[in-house]
C-alpha cells in the first residue's frame, strides 16, 4: 500500500509527515481497511481545522498591515487595478512562510507566521531573473518601522529573498510628526534670535569705534621723554623686559615659599632677586645692559623653573600677583602726584643762575652808578609812525632773548621800540642789561610796575581781591598744599604770576600807553624767527585784537576755560567758540578805547571775586573781554606748544614767525625739551660777562 500523499504547498508538511508514520507501523502490524479510513477521516478533520487557523491569523494580519499601509505604492504595482487582493496563483513562486519574532511587553520572545500571499500588494518582490530590481518608493515623511496593534513595540520590517534586504516605509506617528515640527519651529526661532543679536553686537561695535576714531587724536605722539632716550627697535629692550618680569615672578614665588616655610627656596629667590636687579641697573634697553646680565637671567630662570615645580598654584599665583598689581596701581598714582607737584614746583623755582644773574646786575648798577644813565632815543618813545613792542616780565635772561631774537631778524631794526615793564626787584638789573648790552639800533624803553600810582586796589579788581581774607587763605595758609600729596592738582593755580600785576598788566595797555594806536604784545618766554614789521599792515576789520587761533577740532574752545555750568558763562558765550593765544597779540589801541575793553575786564572780574566762572590766570578773562572782538591771524605767525609738546611739526617750527614756550617746560629750565632748546639758546650770548660769573653754560 502506498501510503505517500502528494500535497500542494508547505501547509500540509507536518501531517504529512504524521500520516506517513502512521501507515508505517499499521503496516509493519497488519491494518484493516476499516482502520484505515478511520485515519483517513481523522486526518481531514486535523487539516481542516488548521486551514482555519492559519486563515483567521492571516485575516488579522491583513487588517494589521491595512491599518498603516504606506502612503506611496512601488512601481511595479501602480498600474494594478485591484492592489489589495493579489493571488497567489499569479506568482507561484511567492507560495511561502515569513516567520516574524519580536519581544512583547514582558520581554518574552514571540513567533509569529504569516503567508507571502497575505501581504499587502505594495510588497515589492524581485524576479531572480532580472537584473534590474525593482525598488520601493519612499515617502521622505515616512519611517522604517513598522506599528504593532497591541501600541507598546517598534519593530524592524524587513524582507529577505536570497541576498537582498529591502525596507519597508510607513508614516510617522502624528504626535511624532507635531514634536517635529515643534523643533522645527524652535530651531528657527532661535537661529532668527541669534541673527538679531549679532546684528546687535555688531551695531554696538560699529558705534563705538565711530565714536573712539571721533575721539581719536590724530596728532602723533612722539616717544620722547627727558628721562630716557628714544629707541625706534621695538625689541631694544626684549632682555630688560625679561629680567623685570622674572624679577616678579621671583618676588611672587618668594611670598608663597615664606608662608610654607620653605626657606631654603625663599633664600634662593630673594638672592636671585637682588642680583638680577642689580644687573639691570639704570638700563632702559638691552644695549645698557652689561655682559654678564644674560647669564644673571638664565640663573634665575633655573631658580623659577625650581619654584614652578614646587610651589605653582594657579589659583594662588593668580591671586599674588593681583595684590602685587594693585598695590602698583596705588604707587603709580602716588608718584603721579608728586610728579605733579614736584614739576610745579620746579617750573616756579629760579634756577640758581638765573638768579645769580639779576643779584649781579643790581650790585653793578648800584656800584657804577647807572642809575643816573638814561636810554638814548626818547624821542621815539611815542612815536606812533614806529613799530612799538610791549613785553612785560621780572626774567631778564628771557627779556634779552625776546629783544635780541626780533631786533636781529628786523629789517629797520631803528624803527623798532621795545617797552619793557618789570617790578621793583628786579627793575635795576633790567635797566642794567640793556644799558650794557643795547640791541643794534633799537629803542629800549625799562619801566617799574610799582610806579603807575593809578594801579591801585580802588582802580584795579584784581590788587583789591588779593587783598581780600579769601585770597590770602587760598594762597598762603599752611595747610594748602603744604604737601607731596595734597593739592597737587590745583597747584598749577598758585603760580606766584597770578599774584603779580605784570601778568595782568596787559589789559590796561592804553593807560601804560595813552599816545600810541598800536603795540605788539610778547610774552617773556617766545622767540622770534622773523622779521615781525608786516603785522602792523594787518588790517583787524574793525577788531581790538588780532591772535592765532588755537582750536583745533574740540580743542581749546570756550568751553575748556570757562564754567558754562554757570548760568552767568553760558547765557553770554558759545562754548564752541574758538579759543585764540596770548603770547604775540596785535592791539588796536583806539578800538580798545572806543569799546571801552578794560571796563569790560574789570566788570567781568569782579563777578569772579569767588572764583566760580573760571580759574585764576589772564587767558580765561581775556577769552571774555575779547569775546567777538579777536580778529584770527594766519597760524605760520604763531606755533605753540614747545614747553609741553615733544611732538610738533618740526617743519611748522622753523617757518613759524614766533615759537612759544607755553608749559611749564620753560627754555631756560633742566626741564626743557632738548630738541627745542636750540631755537632759544641761539639768542643767549653765552659769552657776555655776568652769563659766565653766574656759570650758566650753553
Amino acid at each position: 500500500m502506498n501510503c505517500k500523499i502528494k500535497k500542494e504547498g508547505r501547509r500540509f508538511q507536518s501531517a504529512d509527515r504524521i500520516s506517513s508514520g502512521y501507515c508505517s507501523r499499521k503496516m509493519r502490524g497488519g491494518l484493516t481497511s476499516q482502520s484505515l479510513s478511520a485515519i483517513f477521516l481523522f486526518l481531514g478533520i486535523n487539516i481542516f481545522l488548521s486551514v482555519r487557523a492559519e486563515d483567521t491569523r492571516a485575516s488579522t494580519l491583513r487588517r494589521e498591515h491595512k491599518l498603516y499601509a504606506p502612503l506611496y505604492d512601488c512601481p511595479n504595482c501602480i498600474e494594478r487595478k485591484d492592489q489589495g487582493n493579489t493571488s497567489s496563483t499569479d506568482h507561484p513562486w511567492k507560495e511561502f512562510d515569513i516567520i516574524i519574532t519580536y519581544s512583547d511587553p514582558s520581554g518574552a520572545v514571540q513567533v509569529r507566521s504569516v503567508r507571502s500571499r497575505d501581504l499587502s500588494s505594495s510588497w515589492v518582490w524581485r524576479n531572480p531573473r532580472k537584473k534590474k530590481h525593482d525598488r520601493v518608493v519612499q515617502d521622505p515623511f515616512q519611517a522604517k518601522l513598522i506599528y504593532r496593534n497591541n501600541g507598546d513595540n517598534w519593530s524592524d520590517n524587513r524582507q529577505f529573498e536570497g541576498e537582498t534586504l529591502q525596507t519597508q516605509t510607513y508614516p510617522v506617528h502624528p504626535v511624532k510628526l507635531k514634536r517635529q515640527m515643534l523643533r522645527r519651529e524652535r530651531r528657527e526661532r532661535r537661529t532668527a534670535d541669534l541673527i538679531k543679536q549679532d546684528k546687535e553686537i555688531e551695531n554696538q561695535m560699529q558705534e563705538v569705534a565711530i565714536k573712539r576714531a571721533r575721539e581719536l587724536d590724530t596728532n602723533i605722539k612722539g616717544k620722547y621723554s627727558i628721562w630716557r632716550k628714544e629707541y625706534e627697535n621695538p625689541n631694544s629692550d626684549s632682555t630688560v623686559k625679561l629680567i623685570r618680569d622674572q624679577i616678579i615672578m621671583a618676588k611672587a614665588y618668594a611670598t608663597i615659599a615664606k608662608a610654607k616655610n620653605e626657606t631654603v627656596l625663599y633664600d634662593s629667590l630673594i638672592k636671585q632677586s637682588r642680583e638680577s636687579q642689580l644687573a639691570i641697573g639704570e638700563a632702559t634697553n638691552d644695549a645698557e645692559l652689561l655682559p654678564s646680565a644674560l647669564d644673571q637671567a638664565k640663573a634665575m630662570g633655573h631658580i623659577l623653573a625650581t619654584a614652578k615645580d614646587q610651589l605653582y598654584d594657579c589659583v594662588q599665583i593668580a591671586r599674588k600677583l593681583r595684590v602685587m598689581l594693585q598695590s602698583s596701581e596705588t604707587n603709580v598714582n602716588t608718584f603721579k602726584k608728586k610728579s605733579t607737584f614736584l614739576i610745579q614746583l620746579a617750573a616756579k623755582t629760579v634756577p640758581r643762575p638765573l638768579h645769580c644773574i639779576p643779584l649781579v646786575l643790581t650790585t653793578d648798577y648800584h656800584l657804577s652808578n647807572y642809575a643816573r644813565r638814561v636810554f638814548p632815543n626818547k624821542e621815539k618813545l611815542e612815536d606812533p609812525s614806529l613799530y612799538h613792542y610791549a613785553i612785560f616780565s621780572d626774567n631778564v635772561l628771557a627779556t634779552s632773548v625776546v629783544v635780541n631774537s626780533t631786533a636781529l631778524h628786523a629789517k629797520e631794526p631803528e624803527r623798532h621800540v621795545f617797552h619793557i615793564v618789570t617790578d621793583k626787584l628786579n627793575f635795576a638789573a633790567m635797566k642794567m642789561w640793556f644799558l650794557v648790552n643795547a640791541p643794534g639800533g633799537a629803542t629800549i624803553e625799562v619801566k617799574n610796575v610799582d610806579d603807575f600810582t593809578w594801579l591801585n586796589s580802588s582802580y584795579c579788581p584784581v590788587l583789591r581781591q588779593l587783598e581780600s581774607a579769601r585770597m590770602i587763605e587760598y594762597y598762603f595758609k599752611a595747610h594748602q598744599s603744604s604737601s607731596l600729596t595734597s593739592g597737587a592738582d590745583n597747584l598749577k593755580y598758585r603760580n606766584p604770576k597770578y599774584l603779580s600785576m605784570l601778568n595782568h598788566l596787559r589789559f590796561y595797555l592804553p593807560e601804560v600807553y595813552p599816545k600810541l594806536g598800536k603795540i605788539l604784545f610778547l610774552d617773556d618766554d617766545i622767540v622770534v624767527q622773523k622779521d615781525l614789521t608786516p603785522l602792523w599792515s594787518v588790517n583787524l576789520h574793525g577788531m581790538v585784537n588780532g591772535a592765532v587761533e588755537t582750536c583745533k577740532e574740540s580743542f581749546h574752545r570756550f568751553d575748556k576755560y570757562l564754567n558754562f555750568s554757570n548760568p552767568k558763562i553760558s547765557e553770554n558765550f558759545d562754548p564752541n567758540a574758538c579759543g585764540w593765544a596770548f603770547g604775540m597779540n596785535m592791539f588796536d589801541l583806539i578800538e580798545w578805547r572806543k569799546r571801552d575793553i578794560t571796563g569790560i575786564y574789570h566788570h567781568w572780574q569782579e563777578m569772579n571775586e569767588d572764583r566760580t566762572l573760571w580759574k585764576l590766570g589772564t587767558l580765561p578773562p581775556g577769552l571774555i573781554t575779547f569775546y567777538n572782538l579777536t580778529y584770527p591771524l594766519d597760524r605760520s605767525w604763531h606755533v605753540l606748544g614747545l614747553g609741553y609738546d615733544p611732538a610738533l611739526n618740526q617743519t611748522e617750527i622753523e617757518n613759524a614767525g614766533v615759537v612759544h614756550y607755553n608749559g611749564n617746560y620753560k627754555p631756560w629750565l633742566d626741564l626743557a625739551i632738548a630738541k627745542y632748546r636750540s631755537y632759544w639758546s641761539k639768542y643767549v650770548m653765552y659769552d657776555n660777562f655776568y652769563l659766565q660769573v653766574c656759570n650758566l653754560n650753553e
